[in-house]
């Protein structure tokens, strides 16, 4: 079983879509192994999002992912990198396939309701930072 990071961003929380993306993911044949709902505070958003530091949008990727809740979750199943990313869609929701997370519930290209590890090191390192006691 590979295992990836997601997280419902607070856009999703604020606007009560956390149950049915959890359907989502669930319907999808994921694994919720470890799930907490948290608040960020900035310097755990900027460690997070340390890859983004030298862009112009770090600084509003940092006010948005501390502007309310999120859901961070370890999710399992065999090709859970791949599957989770085709279930939220492209980031841009306006691109993202129809019955997507992104599609259903974003609104633009950072608002987009969700987040999903892009590979395997990358997964490891997120799983790593919110729930280190998942191998």
């Amino acid at each position: 079983m590979e295992k990836t990071f997601a997280i419902i961003k607070p856009d999703a929380v604020k606007a009560k879509n956390v149950g049915k993306i959890i359907t989502m993911i669930e319907d999808n044949d994921f694994d919720i192994i470890n799930m907490e709902k948290m608040q960020l505070k900035p310097e755990e958003a900027k460690v997070f999002y340390a890859v983004h530091k030298d862009k112009p949008f770090f600084q509003e990727v940092i006010d948005f992912m501390c502007s309310g809740p999120i859901v961070v979750m370890a999710l399992g199943k065999e090709n859970a990198i791949a599957d989770w990313r085709k279930l939220m869609g492209a980031t841009n929701p306006a691109d993202a396939d129809e019955g997507t997370i992104r599609k259903l519930f974003g609104t633009d290209i950072m608002v987009n309701s969700t987040h999903g590890s892009d590979s395997p090191e990358n997964a490891k390192i997120e799983l790593d930072l919110f729930f280190p006691e998942t191998e």
